[in-house]
């Protein structure tokens, strides 16, 4: 885990010269999280291929094994999970460190609402200031009880109900997270739990556990409300899973390949399911060169070969309602959005205000350091494009133990005159450990 008492390590990125090549991104971080939970809650061996091995993903998976779980990694890069049956997770003996990922924390509390242990949740310094009342709040309505830190935050302790009560639930703003925490409490929860959705949020959780075996149906209604069902008291079926390339991942190398001139990259095997596919939408309306190749499904998830050429981009306001499709992803759209031509206004972005850091803020003071003008809003940003101009550089950035800032201002970097230095790189392990020696393999001096 990233703690706050190791030193920080800076790293400087300057412009590149024309990205080339063809590479792969890590295993998807959402899917990566739910195989390991599901499978723990299988009765009998998972395998799970392609798993992402980042900080966030081996939390869940130091978890799963202190209750009970035995959870594998052979020499292939191959992990092997033997679950212990819904209802069988066992009480933790010491408190589950959970370092930076907020993934981990909300779905586990989420699973752990069902079952007879208690459970205490710790985090590093950028977790433990994220409020966890979104989930807590319908969790307790369904029995479980929470000890928190002032605010709703880490650390935490929190006693399961069993049996738990099912819930129907109207999510109030659009979270995957809250979503799948309560359906994965339903699984071990008698009758039937109910989420509805008024937005669409990714959907790895709703199509894994119908995977696994789970009792689960989604109704869409006219205006696009979904409806999700789970029969309580389920019973898994253990599973051979391919996790494709994380698309949250994927975004840098493809801004990058788009933004620094004469570039062409081929990023193979990158997660295209619809909720999560925003950023392609919005970089192509701007103009991007982005070419699908090889379209195809890998365990029931859609999966393809992006091929990117650098383009001249142009402004944009994109609807709000997208957001959920992209959430991760603005940061580096907001680099993008620097070097276009023109202005783009992004709104609907609340969610990020309670991120690994509030993203609006930390993206909005960064650009501004490296010469660009910003307006920041409520609930988004307003940026004016460079038209294609070279950024100034500078820093260090300040990245508040975010990987994805870290990321984004890294491919600003590529395009600046100066080069950007980013105060701090070793948060980007926690979900993409490549990624310097993958910008290494594409041309990139860091």
């Amino acid at each position: 885990m990233t703690h706050i008492d190791d030193q920080p390590t800076p790293m400087t990125f300057a412009a590149a010269p024309p990205l080339a090549g063809s590479v792969t991104v890590p295993g998807d971080k959402s899917i990566s999280h739910r195989s390991l939970m599901l499978s723990a809650l299988a009765i009998g061996h998972s395998r799970v291929e392609g798993l992402l091995e980042g900080e966030d993903v081996l939390a869940t998976a130091a978890a799963m094994r202190a209750m009970g779980a035995t959870i594998e990694r052979d020499a292939d890069g191959v992990w092997h999970i033997h679950g212990v049956g819904v209802g069988g997770l066992l009480q933790p003996e010491t408190a589950l460190d959970m370092g930076n990922s907020g993934t981990s924390t909300r779905l586990l509390m989420g699973l752990l609402a069902s079952h007879d242990l208690t459970a205490t949740f710790v985090g590093d310094a950028s977790l433990s200031k994220r409020p966890m009342a979104r989930v807590t709040g319908p969790l307790s309505r369904m029995g479980a009880s929470f000890t928190s830190s002032p605010g709703d935050r880490l650390p935490l302790t929190m006693k399961g109900a069993c049996p738990a009560v099912p819930l129907d639930y109207r999510l109030p703003v659009a979270s995957a997270q809250v979503k799948s925490a309560i359906l994965l409490a339903g699984l071990n929860t008698p009758g039937i739990t109910r989420v509805v959705e008024p937005i669409p949020t990714r959907d790895h959780s709703e199509r894994m556990l119908k995977g696994f075996g789970a009792d689960l149906t989604v109704e869409v209604e006219a205006d696009g409300t979904r409806i999700i069902t789970l029969v309580g008291e389920a019973e898994l079926q253990p599973q051979n899973i391919v996790v494709p390339g994380d698309p949250s991942s994927a975004a840098f190398p493809m801004v990058a390949a788009l933004l620094v001139p004469g570039s062409q990259v081929t990023i193979a095997n990158v997660g295209l399911n619809a909720t999560r596919a925003g950023l392609i939408d919005l970089l192509r309306e701007m103009g991007g060169s982005i070419e699908i190749i090889n379209a195809r499904e890998v365990g029931g998830e859609p999966v393809g070969d992006l091929i990117v050429t650098a383009s001249t981009l142009k402004g944009v306001e994109p609807d709000p309602a997208r957001a959920p499709s992209m959430i991760d992803e603005y940061p580096v759209a907001f680099i993008a959005a620097a070097l276009a031509e023109g202005r783009s206004v992004f709104r609907g972005l609340e969610e990020l205000r309670v991120k690994e850091s509030d993203r609006i803020a930390t993206m909005a003071q960064g650009l501004r350091a490296i010469g660009v003008r910003v307006e920041e809003l409520e609930d988004g940003i307003v940026i004016e494009g460079s038209g294609g101009a070279m950024l100034t550089g500078g820093g260090p950035i300040a990245t508040r133990l975010d990987h994805r800032i870290a990321m984004s201002f890294a491919v600003a970097g590529l395009v600046s005159k100066d080069g950007v230095t980013i105060d701090d790189m070793r948060p980007v392990a926690t979900s993409f450990p490549t990624f310097v020696p993958l910008l290494r393999q594409l041309g990139v001096i860091a």
